[in-house]
């Protein structure tokens, strides 16, 4: 089998010839390729410069083609930093009041320039690899994250304590749907094998599980269901422990889950086990950044055992991996999945 032979075994629960690894390591791929992050989001080449040198360095079976978790807001018109050599952030919201959601103009996504270059990015990876290689085309954010963003953080969960704003506050979450239903589109058309979204505000670490079956959920089904439509699987991640909602998780319908380090693995193999796949989930910082390479086996293994006889496991990082995580600290994760 050939990498993307391996990932698609897993998420269609059948037996890979072996464990298959997809990586989020977007930022040390980057890094190691000579790419600062600000030619990374502008320019398409470099990106996909940096993630073929890091397929052919380490050997791995599936690209997660991220960018920052700032992009579609800034397609949204929230403001937006766009450092040297970081990831692009928000620096603040786009609308003052949930009151003015009926004013935001009209959502067109793709005349973001970053948005371009993504989706040439993935474009140019899918020319490149062929199927020899998954690619899972990352579409930024879920609606209620983006909803979180355009609002401001700090904001938006203070409207949420308040029910007489809960209306407006889904009318944002159906503005911000509209922009991850087109990223969605215009990744299908670049040949991504899969997309994906991080809804990572709505985890239990920054609302309630209430809050989050309430207003995170309904749009979580909603956008699989439609991402489903245009032919691909989905996989949705949100950061933190997500214990309390892997349930609901599950029933968005999405095939795989991208589930941080914090969540126990053990519940999650058993929840999960044959209704959809678990993508992760290795300590990004504690393990890999900072871990020995021995640490960084030991804990792969013990990962690869909970799993072991599950056909819908696929190695990677809890979250996405530093810059400055050691080659020899990759490569050792790689190497117990290789040889378990």
């Amino acid at each position: 089998m050939n990498g993307y032979q391996r990932i698609a075994a897993a998420l269609k629960g059948e037996h890979p010839d072996r464990v298959p690894v997809m990586l989020h390591n977007f930022m040390m791929a980057a890094r190691e390729a000579g790419v600062s992050m600000r030619e990374f989001r502008g320019d398409p080449q470099a990106l996909a410069r940096s993630f073929i040198q890091a397929v052919e360095t380490y050997g791995y079976d599936g690209i997660l083609v991220d960018i920052d978790t700032a992009t579609l807001a800034g397609a949204l018109g929230v403001p937006v930093d766009l450092p040297e050599d970081a990831p692009g952030r928000t620096t603040g919201g786009r609308i003052s009041s949930l009151e003015e959601v009926d004013c935001l103009p009209p959502v067109d996504v793709g005349r973001y320039p970053v948005i371009q270059v993504w989706l040439e990015g993935v474009r140019l990876l899918r020319g490149y690899f062929k199927d020899e290689i998954y690619i899972r085309g990352n579409c930024d954010q879920a609606p209620y994250d983006l909803a979180c963003l355009v609002r401001s953080m700090e904001d938006w969960m203070l409207d949420l304590m308040e029910p007489e704003k809960h209306a407006l506050a889904r009318r944002l979450i159906a503005y911000c749907e509209d922009g991850t239903r087109q990223f969605i589109r215009l990744m299908a058309g670049t040949g991504a094998h899969m997309v994906s979204n991080g809804d990572s505000l709505a985890g239990p670490d920054m609302v309630s599980p209430a809050l989050y079956r309430e207003f995170a959920f309904p749009s979580e089904q909603r956008i699989v269901d439609f991402a489903h439509s245009t032919g691909l699987p989905y996989v949705l991640h949100i950061c933190g422990k997500t214990d309390r909602i892997l349930e609901e998780m599950i029933a968005t319908g999405a095939d795989g889950l991208e589930l941080d380090y914090k969540t126990d693995a053990r519940l999650a193999c058993d929840k999960l086990k044959g209704r959809a796949a678990f993508l992760g989930n290795i300590d990004p910082n504690a393990v890999l950044a900072l871990g020995t390479p021995e640490r960084v086996e030991r804990k792969t293994r013990e990962l690869l055992g909970i799993f072991a006889g599950n056909p819908r496991f696929i190695l990677n990082a809890g979250c996405a991996m530093p810059a400055t995580t050691p080659p020899e600290n990759l490569r050792a994760m790689i190497r117990a999945a290789r040889e378990f």
